[in-house]
């Protein structure tokens, strides 16, 4: 279906393996997008996957590592993540992300 309403879509869990992730997932047959919804305290634990990621910050503030390197991330700036990159992240502020991650072997953010 082309048309999504957003109020159709439940929030899940999206990859409790490693983050507090809770939103909206969207997924075509080659990218995924995922609203995402984390409070302060949360975040991702150090994880790595062949999926290229864009996230992108809305509104709050966190601290990613990507790569060995940390920096933060706030409302209106976005992070890449190529595939296989050890990377986490820890919410500094309630925070609203968009994060788009390409399917691979049949999966997105469901790893």
């Amino acid at each position: 279906m082309a048309l999504i309403n957003l109020a159709d879509v439940h929030d899940e869990l999206v990859t409790p393996k490693h983050s507090t992730a809770f939103g909206k997932l969207i997924t075509g047959s080659h990218i995924e997008i995922g609203l995402l919804k984390y409070k302060a305290g949360e975040g991702a634990k150090e994880h790595s996957h062949p999926h290229e990621q864009i996230a992108i910050c809305l509104s709050g503030r966190s601290r990613v590592t990507l790569g060995g390197e940390t920096f933060e991330v706030s409302t209106g700036q976005a992070v890449v993540i190529p595939p296989n990159v050890p990377h986490s992240v820890v919410i500094l502020e309630d925070s609203e992300m968009i994060s788009a991650k390409s399917i691979v072997d049949g999966v997105g953010h469901r790893i």
